[in-house]
């Protein structure tokens, strides 16, 4: 099967760093969101992203000119996954909303399309069984941000077949970035140990063990991480590893998954981390990505 035609579901953070990838690698790609404003932004992002490239001699101004001819966008579901051979669906970690969206999507889709999620942590199983061809349904989870980071967890649902593995794994190689197979388990890979970390790190913490920057400071400095587990989970976004935590804590049963209490009370307040602000650490400036100072002493 060759995938030509790509379509993208979500203008957020994740969905258009897939669509440059895509685009900057010679796929034509179709970037839709239901809201106008988002597929704008979205544009206006991915440009700073590929402008920021050129600047770091990494790709030519021609380059650009290329990825964003090969990106339209629309709010029109079914026009546009109606030519598409890959579906990607990068829309919000919910559970509900992504099976409405897998619903409409096989309704209007080619029946030999591949259904993709990027969901970080939700059953491939589970939102393939509202499809006609779960067969045709796996995870592409990209890492945050898609354009700089490799990997990319490829999940096999119970009934995804060798054919869909092998074309998803191939076709990530050919996008630049390492592909590694995985089972549809709660959190996968990526997050079933990631996850416990940073909640670990919020309830010492919490219990008062250490500060913010001292639990980074020994992680960056003791552990070789590029950025301590609390600044991580301010950039991930609080409610998105709220979320992952109980997707895991009710798949396994298990209390060692269960979110920690200044993690729900910090969601509930709406500090979600840089994208809203504060979590963690607070953000000044025009760009969220200046950390002032840690919230917590």
């Amino acid at each position: 099967m060759n995938i030509n035609q790509v379509t993208v579901i979500g203008a957020g953070t994740m969905g258009n760093g897939i669509a440059q990838v895509f685009a900057s690698n010679q796929y034509a790609v179709k970037l839709c969101d239901i809201s106008a404003d988002a597929l704008s932004k979205a544009m206006k992002t991915i440009q700073t992203n590929l402008e920021r490239m050129v600047k770091k001699e990494i790709i030519t101004q021609a380059d650009v000119a290329k990825a964003l001819a090969n990106i339209q966008t629309s709010t029109d579901m079914k026009a546009s996954v109606a030519n598409a051979d890959l579906i990607v669906e990068a829309a919000t970690e919910n559970i509900n909303l992504k099976m409405n969206i897998f619903k409409d999507i096989d309704q209007y889709a080619p029946q030999n399309a591949i259904l993709a999620t990027n969901t970080s942590s939700i059953s491939i199983t589970q939102i393939a069984a509202v499809t006609s061809r779960p067969e045709r349904v796996i995870g592409m989870h990209f890492m945050n941000p898609v354009p700089v980071m490799k990997l990319v967890e490829v999940i096999r649902g119970y009934a995804t077949t060798d054919e869909v593995c092998s074309i998803i794994m191939t076709m990530s190689e050919k996008l630049g970035k390492v592909p590694v197979e995985v089972n549809d388990y709660p959190g996968f890979v990526a997050n079933r140990i990631l996850m416990p970390m940073i909640n670990e790190s919020i309830y010492t913490l919490f219990e008062g063990v250490a500060g913010v920057s001292e639990i980074d400071t020994v992680m960056r400095l003791g552990m070789a991480h590029p950025m301590g587990p609390l600044a991580l989970a301010d950039f991930i976004g609080l409610d998105v590893c709220l979320s992952i935590l109980n997707i895991m804590y009710q798949g396994f049963g298990n209390a060692k998954y269960a979110p920690c209490p200044l993690l729900v009370n910090m969601v509930a307040a709406g500090k979600l981390g840089r994208k809203s602000g504060e979590g963690f650490y607070t953000y000044g400036g025009e760009s969220k990505d200046l950390v002032v100072s840690p919230k917590f002493s």
